[in-house]
């Protein structure tokens, strides 16, 4: 079940992310970058103000009532183009259908919120590539993020046509 989640959900998002990210990204960036990506991304202060202030939208995926994946994503009223944010599942809960679950709920989302494309960056290393141009994403564009502190975000944006 895919729920709206809230600020009471910001320590359940963290955990996700805290589990994730080294399995994720462990191959691919240094221990340290990653400690310092989770804390620049994921932080109370952060969700919080993205929650509360920004456009973001976050849900969880439930599973037997406990978070196991989250989703954030960003409709733009002007431009039509969201973009996803995160999308994150718990290594365990991984190549059982929850994150094709939680693209689906964010393409019917976006539809509803009368977007005509989503937008997302993946780390160019990362093999959810192949995962999101089986979804039907393209690669849009090579993009490189100075994130401060000598660290860099190697990303291909993706995108799909609704």
């Amino acid at each position: 079940m895919i729920v709206k989640a809230t600020s009471q959900d910001i320590s359940s998002i963290q955990t996700i992310a805290e589990q994730t990210w080294p399995v994720a990204y462990g191959e691919i960036l240094s221990a340290n970058q990653i400690a310092y990506m989770l804390d620049l991304m994921y932080s109370q202060k952060v969700l919080l103000e993205q929650m509360m202030h920004l456009n973001h939208h976050f849900f969880l995926f439930l599973a037997e009532n406990n978070p196991i994946a989250f989703l954030s994503i960003e409709p733009n009223i002007e431009q039509r183009i969201a973009k996803i944010h995160k999308i994150y599942a718990l290594p365990s809960s991984q190549g059982k259908g929850v994150g094709k679950a939680l693209m689906q709920f964010a393409e019917q989302f976006c539809v509803e919120q009368q977007q005509t494309e989503i937008r997302l960056n993946v780390n160019r290393y990362n093999p959810a590539v192949d995962f999101y141009q089986k979804m039907g994403y393209a690669i849009l564009k090579e993009e490189n993020i100075d994130i401060g502190n000598n660290y860099w975000m190697e990303d291909f944006v993706m995108h799909k046509v609704l």
